[in-house]
């Protein structure tokens, strides 16, 4: 998934005389087919996945301090503390690295949903629908995919200058970040208090239907806008009329791909090979290369590095995303063959539980 990750933000950086849906026009065949692909299989799809994740880890989290005896007062706090993080860490990767960041909207998110640990099921569910409804009422665009071409907030001319149009944007992506995201965040908190994922053995037959309906809804709901992307049909506004519909599908996509791979680990988990034991030391240490891509991304194309945005197709910058991820999954295994957790993720590990206040469950709730 941070290979559609990659796939998803790169062709962003693009410049040409005209742009549809973060891709520029006027390419070779092969072009518009590799941005009719990205566009059906991985904008607006790779990031609900995510979303899942991350309240699957919250919610494995505060249920794993519980079982310790640790009170709820304890787990809100390690809770907001670890948001705080993303959110301090997501506002220094905007403004040095990807005005894209996500880290600080999810940060926000978990500010605000930590709550939500202490509502019952239905309550949940009932909060997800809500704001899926919310992803799918008619609007005059689509959040997920953007219409526009590069900004100086993407591509700054100078550092001092980029920091000027990022300082105003950021705000805006941490604060609209969310709605975006509670959906699966909310269905993640759901799932891991199930240990859906954990355990696909016991729940095959919900995660094979998942899987199915899930990525056909995504593939589906896409074709309206990924068929303009391409370029084989001549719709004036298609993102006013279909952009909702391409929203919502795609967050149904997160939940099939998670589905997915959570069956594909059903196979997999006895006998993994090397490739395998690879790949999950990526999503082990996703922070660091997640950031590590916005590395190679400003480098690349920001003018006054690389300056490669007018430079490359959207093929060769497919290409490059490819070739990103491929470090990241060499350097994460050489990080699992040393034993490393990985840069990142050792920082918010410890300033998360440096200072934990710890109260067990048995103490009064008026003494701290």
């Amino acid at each position: 998934m941070l290979l559609f990750i990659a796939l998803a933000n790169s062709h962003y950086f693009l410049q040409g005389a005209v742009v549809r849906g973060g891709f520029p026009g006027g390419g070779s065949g092969v072009d518009r087919l590799v941005a009719g692909g990205i566009s059906t299989l991985v904008d607006g799809r790779a990031f609900p996945m995510f979303g899942v994740l991350f309240g699957y880890g919250v919610a494995r989290i505060a249920a794993r301090q519980t079982e310790q005896g640790v009170a709820w007062r304890s787990v809100r706090w390690l809770l907001w503390r670890r948001s705080l993080v993303l959110v301090g860490l997501g506002f220094l990767h905007a403004m040095l690295l990807y005005i894209g960041d996500i880290l600080a909207a999810y940060g926000v998110l978990l500010f605000a949903g930590v709550w939500v640990l202490r509502w019952k099921d239905r309550w949940i569910l009932l909060a997800a629908l809500a704001f899926f409804v919310l992803t799918i009422l008619p609007s005059d665009g689509s959040m997920a995919v953007s219409a526009d071409p590069p900004d100086p907030s993407m591509l700054p001319p100078n550092f001092l200058d980029g920091l000027q149009a990022r300082l105003p944007v950021q705000p805006v992506i941490a604060l609209l970040g969310p709605i975006g995201f509670a959906c699966p965040y909310l269905v993640g908190v759901w799932a891991g208090r199930r240990r859906i994922l954990e355990r696909p053995e016991q729940h095959k037959a919900l995660l094979q239907t998942i899987a199915v309906l899930g990525i056909g809804a995504a593939i589906a709901g896409a074709l309206p806008v990924s068929l303009w992307i391409a370029g084989f049909t001549s719709e004036p506004h298609p993102l006013d009329r279909f952009g909702p519909l391409h929203d919502a599908c795609g967050t149904l996509g997160g939940f099939g791909y998670a589905a997915l791979i959570a069956l594909i680990a059903i196979r997999l988990k006895d006998h993994p090979g090397r490739i395998t034991l690879a790949i999950s030391a990526v999503g082990q240490r996703s922070l660091t290369c997640y950031l590590t891509q916005s590395v190679i991304w400003t480098v690349a194309f920001t003018p006054y590095l690389a300056g490669l945005a007018d430079n490359l197709s959207i093929t060769t910058t497919a290409l490059l995303a490819t070739a990103t991820w491929l470090l990241t999954v060499l350097l994460a295994d050489q990080m699992r063959r040393a034993g490393y957790r990985g840069p990142f993720e050792t920082l918010i590990r410890s300033i998360t539980y440096r200072r934990r206040l710890h109260f067990t469950a048995e103490e009064s709730t008026s003494t701290v």
